[in-house]
């Protein structure tokens, strides 16, 4: 009941009245961010989501061209602003506000067995393994071989991590991941629920 009705509504409800509040913070800051680029401050992806089925992720660019960064970039990824414009993927229904992060073709679409049933949840904005490596771009950044660290480390614990979620979701446990979502900035490094 609450997978098939209840999440899907409480999603969309959420994700409009967050357009319609955000609406305003998002055009400043896509400004900001054509300036920053002298390009679109949109980033898409291809992803993973439900069912394996693949979609086109909306992010706004928090990385430049040229590789370098920026403060006011890495003050968008560190408060999640940078993921805002994922409502609309809500809206359209590729993803939830809480769920696995969809990730590149070739991780979860890769999954046998019973950890595979992961995809039966739509991605998420946020998510229990989310908050658990909240400080994934640190811990990458100490690594001398950071894709291999994430392919052999970190990958596999976001698997056991979701599919633990997938097992205990409920309108309480996704209102605290929500919660915690938005303390997330205050916090130092990951937060445990």
């Amino acid at each position: 009941m609450y997978l098939k009705v209840i999440k899907p509504v409480f999603d969309f409800v959420v994700s409009a009245f967050g357009l319609l509040l955000l609406g305003p913070v998002l055009i400043l800051v896509s400004l900001i961010l054509f300036f920053i680029h002298g390009s679109s401050p949109v980033f898409t992806q291809t992803r993973v989501g439900q069912f394996g089925n693949c979609f086109t992720i909306l992010k706004l660019k928090t990385i430049k061209d040229n590789g370098k960064s920026h403060w006011f970039l890495k003050l968008l990824r560190k408060t999640k602003i940078d993921e805002l414009p994922q409502f609309i993927n809500i809206l359209k229904g590729d993803m939830s506000l809480v769920g696995p992060r969809p990730d590149l073709p070739g991780y979860y679409d890769t999954l046998e067995g019973d950890k595979a049933k992961v995809l039966l949840l739509k991605p998420g904005i946020t998510g229990y393994a989310t908050l658990q490596f909240a400080n994934e771009e640190e811990l990458l950044a100490k690594e001398t071989h950071p894709r291999d660290y994430n392919d052999r480390v970190i990958f596999p614990k976001k698997v056991d991590l979701n599919f633990d979620y997938y097992k205990h979701v409920s309108f309480l446990f996704d209102l605290k991941i929500l919660l915690k979502t938005i303390l997330l900035p205050f916090y130092k490094s990951s937060v445990y629920l």
